[in-house]
């Protein structure tokens, strides 16, 4: 294989392949190292245990729609890159707006808002002219290994081959070796975890489990729309807690006790863990008088902005006391404030590529959880950030020393090789490599899964084999190491609730 195939240089007509290299180091003394680290690791089993994959597309298991349907309009990392180009003459010609990129309108969006591009070649076609705005994204790393690993593209994305390319991921999109179980199957993925609503019927999930999956694709309990009192939507999402308990919520110990009956359902159908995605990390608790006058204030709507603050960290104590009891790994994701751009929510919905991390605090935030259950045998917590100037100075070090504590992997923003090379040089000096998740995911693209754990294990090679070359672990050491980070960590860091 000769170099020139991997220069930006190619043309459209090259033939479209992935250098075996990519992302281990450029230094000659560090490459064959971390080449032996990563063979170690390329073939293991994938245990995917956070994502936000759409349960229906295993249970349905029907064909993908179309190329755009697949890549682009449900990829906010796409999007959001296409829309920050839409004025620039290096943009893609046509779009202006999500809209643009197949993004619809919400129901009861204000009026003048854009409809949707309807046609998926067009949406398709646009896409491919802005392919050059990801080089050296992460984005773009995980899209060409989908792309030529798994449905085996000729060429590159770009105005002159879009239509060639859409004709050829239809084509493989028919097939039955394409459909989301056999993927799963190809992929190698061992267990897969979904993001549910608490008051989530789990109806797709008992039917993967009558089909046999119900071991390999397992729900998460995520309750935050109901622990933030000043949503807009919070009555409505309380009345479906309680349909979905099978009680009436009227005041806080029957709001308790709904949340407790959800969880137990979500045990009950393999689940592993709890997610929340709070601005903040405070884990302050109220007093229980406190917290009930909250929450009746909630009920009449006339809660203050300052009360649901104190009561969604409050809530968050809550859901660890819970975890104690139940076993339920609790997982937050602080630090993001979401929705960035309200118009754009307004008009299209949440989670459109608007939300954009801010400084967060762990140290004091924290201290609440972990003073009552940092040292409790039946806890765990895995605590992510996407501010990672707290890696080193805060998360690292009280992951290494509360035994409850996990360090989750870089998230989000942060889920880039440098990003990920940062995080292990910040914080394995104190953490160590054992008081770390190993690798999430964290995607809604099902088909990034193997790419994104494929760039994981390709970074920490390149990390091990620094530290073999550095004469600071010895070769069996690193290859040990590499193994139980793509491997065995994911696996002990979400075991089965008792």
């Amino acid at each position: 294989m000769t170099t020139t195939a991997h220069r930006d240089t190619t043309t459209a007509t090259t033939p479209w392949s992935l250098h075996p290299d990519r992302a281990l180091p450029a230094d000659p003394a560090l490459r064959p190292i971390a080449r032996e680290v990563y063979a170690a690791t390329r073939d293991l089993p994938i245990v995917s245990m956070h994502g936000h994959v759409d349960v229906s597309l295993f249970a349905d298991d029907t064909p993908f729609g179309n190329p755009a349907e697949l890549f682009v309009t449900p990829d906010h990392y796409l999007v959001r890159m296409l829309v920050a180009q839409s004025t620039s003459p290096h943009g893609a010609p046509g779009v202006r707006g999500i809209q643009d990129l197949g993004v619809a309108p919400v129901p009861g969006a204000p009026a003048g808002t854009a409809p949707a591009e309807t046609d998926p070649r067009e949406i398709w076609r646009r896409f491919c002219a802005g392919w050059r705005l990801f080089r050296g994204t992460p984005t773009r790393y995980w899209t060409e290994h989908a792309l030529v690993e798994v449905f085996d593209a000729p060429v590159r994305p770009s105005a002159e081959t879009a239509d060639e390319l859409y004709d050829h991921l239809a084509d493989r999109l028919a097939r039955p070796e394409f459909r989301p179980r056999a993927l799963f199957e190809r992929f190698g993925i061992e267990i897969l975890a979904t993001t549910d609503p608490a008051q989530s019927p789990l109806a797709d999930h008992a039917r993967l489990a009558a089909d046999g999956w119900g071991e390999r694709v397992v729900p998460t309990f995520r309750p935050d729309p109901l622990l933030h009192v000043d949503r807009a939507d919070w009555l409505a999402q309380v009345g479906e807690l309680g349909a979905a308990a099978g009680t009436d919520v009227v005041d806080y110990r029957s709001y308790l006790d709904a949340l407790r009956s959800r969880r137990a359902a979500f045990v009950a159908a393999g689940a592993r863990a709890t997610d929340h995605g709070h601005l903040r990390a405070d884990t302050t608790p109220l007093d229980d008088a406190d917290a009930a006058r909250v929450l009746d204030a909630a009920l009449r709507g006339e809660v203050t902005t300052a009360e649901a603050d104190a009561f969604s960290a409050h809530m968050l104590f809550q859901m660890a006391a819970m975890s104690a009891e139940d076993g339920l790994v609790m997982q937050l994701h602080p630090g993001v404030l979401r929705d960035h751009c309200e118009g754009v929510a307004r008009a299209y919905g949440p989670d459109k590529g608007y939300d954009i991390p801010e400084q967060t605090e762990y140290v004091r935030a924290l201290r609440p959880v972990l003073e009552a259950f940092g040292h409790h045998p039946g806890f765990r917590m895995i605590a992510f950030t996407v501010d990672e100037t707290s890696f080193s100075r805060e998360l690292a070090p009280l992951a290494g020393v509360y035994p409850a504590l996990r360090l989750g992997a870089p998230w989000w923003f942060l889920d880039t090789p440098e990003g990920m090379l940062r995080f292990r040089e910040a914080a394995t000096d104190t953490a160590g490599f054992y008081n770390t998740s190993g690798f999430v995911d964290d995607t809604r693209a099902f088909c990034s899964i193997p790419a994104r754990h494929d760039l994981a294990r390709r970074v920490d090679a390149g990390h091990l084999a620094r530290l073999v070359a550095e004469h600071r672990l010895d070769l069996d050491e690193a290859l040990e190491t590499a193994v139980d980070l793509a491997y065995h960590l994911p696996k002990a860091s979400y075991p089965a609730p008792r």
